[in-house]
């Protein structure tokens, strides 16, 4: 494994999502202070585009109460814009009760939300969101606002593990089983690497699956036997899948994996595509553990045959 560089500041797209206003009470202690809260996605490999819009985000205080960030117009956010370590906001520097927070809310527009596929151009499908417009997407945990300080959480709206064949479900051509997590922006770093892929797919036993240049999968711990994607599944799953890009065509497919808590990680690459609702036998390549330190970009070694 390579030294650790200081990780890049994270880039943020213009606003198309500015809160207008909450509704709620204070803390008990009576202290504030400021939070913003943005976007990012892990990417996905088999559609073009995930166009989502948001109608309100919601805030679950300790003390029981709810927050309630309404948009001024409702904002429609392409996710597979964000990637990388780029984050849309949904709002910035408000100010809300200090402490603890349980739970956040995003509130869809359904009527308003679709994706397109790769291999169908501009076609859209529409987006089934169950009750995403009343209690909407959910994330649970401990979430901490400190108080008299800015306070920055990001919310990693994983794609490939969230959108599934419905299967006749007449909610919508797509459903949405949102996989969603949320990080403090101070915890994270992120991991860069290169795949040799030329080298790779050359090689017989590759068998890379045609018009597809591959995906760098990371798991949690060290050590971990890499294995495919199956939302259905229990048990050992990819944290996230990043496909490779060979930005510079210089032949080496660069790739990063972004918003990484603190820890050590397993990575690990196969050029074979994953059906991410089945179990599937594939090839990986370059298996090793990356260190991740909070406010720090790791670079992997270099992946080839």
């Amino acid at each position: 494994m390579k030294p650790t560089t200081k990780l890049f500041a994270i880039s943020a797209l213009a606003g198309a999502l500015a809160a207008c206003g909450g509704s709620g009470g204070s803390s008990s202690s009576g202290q504030t202070g400021s939070l913003s809260v943005g976007l990012t996605d892990a990417p996905a490999t088999d559609l073009s585009s995930v166009h989502i819009a948001f109608n309100s985000i919601r805030l679950k205080h300790a003390d029981g109460e709810w927050l309630e960030y309404s948009l001024e117009e409702t904002g429609t956010v392409d996710l597979l814009t964000l990637q990388g370590g780029v984050t849309e906001p949904l709002f910035t520097d408000e100010e809300v009760p200090a402490g603890e927070y349980k739970e956040i809310r995003l509130i869809v527009d359904t009527d308003n939300s679709w994706v397109t596929k790769t291999s169908e151009g501009t076609k859209q499908y529409t987006l089934g969101v169950p009750s995403g417009e009343q209690s909407g997407l959910k994330l649970k945990g401990n979430f901490i606002v400190a108080a008299d300080a800015s306070t920055d959480f990001t919310i990693d709206f994983d794609v490939r593990k969230s959108i599934v064949d419905p299967q006749g479900n007449a909610q919508g051509d797509f459903m949405l089983k949102p996989v969603l997590r949320v990080v403090n922006n101070l915890e994270v770093g992120k991991i860069t690497g290169e795949v040799d892929y030329t080298t790779i797919n050359q090689s017989a036993e590759a068998n890379c699956s045609a018009n597809y240049e591959g995906s760098v999968y990371v798991f949690e711990g060290p050590g971990v036997n890499p294995i495919d994607l199956n939302v259905d599944r229990e048990g050992t799953n990819p944290l996230m899948l990043v496909p490779v890009k060979d930005e510079d065509t210089n032949g080496l497919h660069e790739w990063t994996a972004a918003f990484l808590t603190e820890g050590t990680y397993t990575v690990s690459y196969s050029c074979q595509l994953d059906d991410n609702e089945t179990d599937d036998d594939i090839t990986f390549y370059g298996t090793q553990t990356v260190e991740v330190k909070a406010g720090e970009t790791t670079e992997a070694t270099v992946i080839s045959q």
